[in-house]
Parts: structure tokens; C-alpha cells; sequence
């Protein structure tokens, strides 16, 4: 059994940082890439950003030099940190991973249930 757990999602002002954290559990897990999404009320849900296991980044436009993507190959952990955040960041972020479990050929999406983030004074 696969579990993503996110953990970091609080209230923050404008202007404030967060740390989102998302660990994949589960035994001899193969991880390719690993993301984070987000869904605002009434929207689709976006990608916010997403890393290889080389550590390859992309982000969406919206929050390029704001927030950093990284991961912990070791621990099966990616991390999100969120710098000069706006009323518009505010959304349920949700953890991604592709993972090949032991024993299977094959890899699968896999999805957290998501931490609220909320971005106001």
C-alpha cells in the first residue's frame, strides 16, 4: 500500500512563507517524479510544481521565483517552500508522485488528500 501524507498547511499573511512537506510511504518504492498541485475554490486544479529523481524542476508561471520544489530521495520526501505569498496562492495543495511499487512493472500516479493553505490578513 501506497500513502502520500502532506503536512504544513496553515493561515499565513501576505508576504509569509510556508513549508509544505509530502512523505510517500510504503516498502522498496521506485519514485520517479514527485509535484505538487493545487485546486482554489471554483477553479481546476493546476500544477504548481514538479521534480525528477535527478532533481529537474519545473513551476507554473504564477509562482516562479516564489516557492522551490525539492525532494529527499532518502526519505521518499518532497518539499515545497512557498516565499512572498499572495491571497491568490490560496488552495488545497495536494502531493503527486509516480511510483513503481515492489514487484510491479509497472509506475502509477499516486495523490495525497491534500493541506489547506490560506493566504490572508
Amino acid at each position: 500500500q501506497v500513502q502520500l501524507v502532506e503536512s504544513g498547511g496553515d493561515l499565513v499573511q501576505p508576504g509569509g512563507s510556508l513549508r509544505l512537506s509530502c512523505a510517500a510511504s510504503g516498502s522498496n518504492l521506485s519514485i520517479k517524479r514527485m509535484g505538487w498541485y493545487r485546486q482554489a475554490p471554483e477553479k481546476q486544479r493546476e500544477l504548481v510544481a514538479v521534480i525528477t529523481s535527478s532533481g529537474t524542476t519545473n513551476y507554473a508561471d504564477s509562482v516562479q521565483g516564489r516557492f522551490t520544489i525539492s525532494r529527499d530521495n532518502g526519505k521518499n520526501t518532497v518539499y515545497l517552500q512557498m516565499n512572498s505569498l499572495k491571497p491568490e496562492d490560496t488552495a488545497v495543495y495536494q502531493c503527486n508522485a509516480y511510483i513503481r511499487r515492489m514487484g510491479s512493472p509497472y509506475f502509477m500516479d499516486y495523490w495525497g488528500k491534500g493541506t489547506l493553505v490560506t493566504v490572508s490578513s
